[in-house]
């Protein structure tokens, strides 16, 4: 539960949020590109794998839902981007071990 809203909490609730294809969550794949927090409004810039993801509002959504309701969350924001556009170089070491199947 987020108790007081900074850029740390806020990206461990993302960790909560996972695409639904890979199993990965959007922090450890690298889609999350910036978090700003100000007053409890959250603006987050992030991209998906591919411009046509089929599962945008999907993931969107879960960005919303995992924040949202939160104490100390006035209102969120999720602006996607393609620039720059996303790679498997984004993706951190745990999310490289679990699409490698270690």
């Amino acid at each position: 539960m987020i108790t007081q809203v900074n850029e740390d909490t806020v990206r461990r609730q993302l960790m909560l949020v996972f695409d639904p294809e890979l199993g990965v969550n959007v922090v450890d794949l690298g889609l999350i590109y910036s978090i700003e927090v100000k007053d409890g409004h959250i603006a987050i810039r992030m991209t998906l794998t591919t411009p046509g993801c089929p599962l945008h509002d999907t993931i969107i959504g879960g960005v919303h839902r995992a924040l949202e309701g939160k104490p100390g969350v006035a209102s969120v924001s999720v602006e996607v981007v393609w620039e720059p556009q996303w790679t498997p170089e984004r993706m951190s070491d745990e999310a490289k071990r679990q699409l490698s199947g270690w």
